[in-house]
């Protein structure tokens, strides 16, 4: 899958089947979606693209408004969010930067200059909620019209469900909140990951004896949080059993090497020797988090911070020998 900032470049295909969205967690409703769209994209012998955003639209205009609470918790980071995207076989992914510029644009505006001229659009498939524009002032209807006249055809698909429970990312971040991971991996279809480069941090979980892989979630609201039993994938031939810590971590100084910055920390129960101490540094892992043992604890002094590592390794390996 080809991966653009903005249209104005010249590997982006001049003509393509198109769908709009935020696609934060890319669930079973968005697979479902994306499959449709391929189809439609083969028939007329253009790619398929996907145009996304980033920042999330309601990131902007929180921070525009200084109301972080209006800013929605992220299900995945942008990478996860490009990985799903190729594995759900799109052609090319074009993530437009959400600024004042482009949330000013009039629903007509939007249509003239990103679909038509920036993206040659001949079809478009969006969700039966869709909205656009400054305002949000351009609906189906609209787009269907404007469509017509522009040239292209326009089609929505209705809500996709599961056991009757309309799939959607709003969902996932209940359940994620909630702690539900399995009711998640039902949305998803798949269990809840994040993946990321192996980056260095303070090392004060070798000093406990409890070493960790950090991986850095880019913002700093994430839809799941606490400590989870996880599979890690990307460092031995078979996935590693681990328990893991998703947030702030609140026993730790704020103005550690991290600078307060949201962290998935994983520690291993069993470690592979051949990655030796060092061998994880800078590499590529995915960190499925398959079931919440609880929230994150303030814990008074290191002492108390191993008991608890420990009495959360305990946990994991009696759920793990339960479901796996």
């Amino acid at each position: 899958m080809k991966v653009f900032r903005g249209f104005k470049h010249p590997g982006v295909a001049t003509h393509c089947a198109l769908t709009i969205g935020n696609f934060d967690g890319v669930h079973r409703g968005h697979q479902a979606m994306l499959s449709l769209l391929r189809g439609e994209a083969a028939q007329r012998g253009v790619p398929s693209c996907v145009l996304t955003f980033e920042p999330h639209p309601r990131d902007f205009f929180a921070a525009l408004h200084q109301q972080p609470e209006l800013a929605p918790a992220r299900v995945g980071t942008l990478r996860d969010k490009l990985e799903d995207l190729s594995h759900c076989g799109v052609d090319q992914t074009v993530v437009l930067p959400f600024d004042a510029r482009l949330a000013g644009l009039t629903p007509e505006a939007f249509i003239q200059d990103v679909l038509v001229q920036g993206l040659g659009t001949r079809y478009v498939l969006v969700g039966d909620d869709f909205r656009f524009g400054a305002q949000r002032a351009g609906d189906y209807a609209l787009l269907d019209s404007l469509g017509e006249s522009h040239g292209f055809d326009v089609a929505r698909m209705n809500s996709y469900e599961v056991h009757k429970l309309r799939v959607s990312s709003s969902a996932v971040r209940q359940a994620l909140g909630e702690g539900r991971m399995q009711d998640a991996a039902r949305l998803l279809g798949r269990p809840y990951c994040i993946s990321g480069h192996v980056v260095h941090g303070r090392k004060l979980g070798r000093t406990l004896g409890f070493k960790t892989l950090n991986l850095r979630f880019a913002h700093w609201k994430p839809a799941a949080s606490g400590i989870f039993v996880v599979l890690v994938h990307g460092l031995d031939e078979k996935p590693l059993r681990g328990v893991a810590n998703l947030g702030v971590r609140p026993s730790i100084d704020p103005n550690d090497v991290n600078g307060g910055r949201v962290l998935l920390e994983t520690h291993c129960l069993d470690w592979p020797d051949t990655l030796g101490a060092e061998g994880a540094y800078g590499k590529i892992i995915r960190v499925e988090l398959l079931h919440k043992l609880h929230d994150e604890l303030k814990y008074d002094g290191l002492d108390a911070l191993t008991k608890g590592i420990h009495r959360d390794c305990d946990d994991a390996r009696a759920w793990l020998e339960r479901r796996i």
